[in-house]
């Protein structure tokens, strides 16, 4: 057995992941399958390399999902979670280790790439709502993958990032439906109420989806959410119509609404738009 004090103890330029310890572990349910041999090597040494970099990382979408429900389907690539600041930090790193980088789109995403093979790199939802911080880190789940203990997002977290998944060629309904089915009594259901309080409508939509879709199973979401959420709804038809026309589709798929902001007049996620026309007189 080799001896502990022979590791190279020379500084690293970042610190270390914080310690697992204490860090609730799971057993995964399954894991998604990938389509060829050389798509599992590549998802192997990305883990690698990734655990390899002392740079904090969270493994999120379909291996997350199968994770916690059970499903096995295909996949193409990795999804990986981490914050704005070491976003840089792992592209850098995947760069300086011979792989090409990609920067698609400054305000969320990037990629990892090598042939054909790559994985994602986020740190904050696309439309703005969902930046990655360091609660995601605190609350975060540890399973063994390819070798590693690597930290998984939170079934919380996991719901959060797919509640807003809503294009026209791609839907993540299901996959929340599926952990609240299979994960639920690891849900922090005021912590996502929390995450959601500004779009406590699109939460509302995906928990009364969930009760279609599973009637024997409503007591899985708490009482107190759902009467919480209904409260509001009441109290919001009380209030007179908004003045300003906007289309938040926009925050489900700007492709699907350009039609609303480009031709109707309605205003995106941020900007100005019309006026609803039986109030323009009044107002100007």
């Amino acid at each position: 057995m080799n001896d502990p004090t022979d590791r190279d103890m020379s500084p690293t330029p970042r610190p270390a992941d914080p310690n697992l310890e204490g860090v609730p572990h799971i057993q995964a349910r399954a894991a998604p399958t990938l389509a060829t041999a050389d798509a599992q090597d590549f998802v192997a040494l990305s883990v690698e390399e990734l655990a390899s970099s002392h740079i904090p990382f969270l493994l999120a979408g379909t291996y997350a999902v199968s994770a916690y429900t059970g499903i096995s389907r295909p996949t193409k690539d990795l999804d990986i979670f981490c914050k704005a600041g070491d976003f840089n930090r792992i592209l850098a790193h995947f760069k300086s280790k011979g792989f090409d980088i990609e920067v698609e789109d400054d305000r969320w995403l990037g990629k990892v790439k090598q042939g054909e093979h790559f994985f994602d790199v986020i740190f904050a939802g696309s439309n703005g709502t969902m930046p990655i911080g360091d609660a995601w880190f605190e609350n975060a789940r540890q399973m063994d993958f390819n070798g590693h203990k690597v930290r998984v997002v939170a079934p919380t977290e996991l719901i959060w990032s797919k509640c807003f998944v809503q294009l026209r060629h791609r839907y993540d309904g299901a996959d929340v439906v599926h952990v609240i089915l299979r994960a639920h009594d690891q849900i922090d259901w005021r912590r996502l109420l929390g995450h959601m309080e500004v779009h406590w409508e699109v939460l509302l939509m995906h928990l009364l989806n969930f009760r279609w879709i599973y009637p024997t199973e409503r007591d899985k979401v708490p009482d107190w959410l759902l009467d919480e959420l209904l409260e509001r709804l009441a109290a919001q038809r009380q209030l007179p119509l908004p003045q300003m026309k906007i289309c938040r589709g926009r925050m489900f798929s700007r492709i699907d609404f350009e039609i609303d902001v480009k031709e109707w007049g309605f205003a995106d996620v941020g900007g100005e738009g019309e006026l609803r026309q039986e109030q323009e007189g009044a107002l100007l």
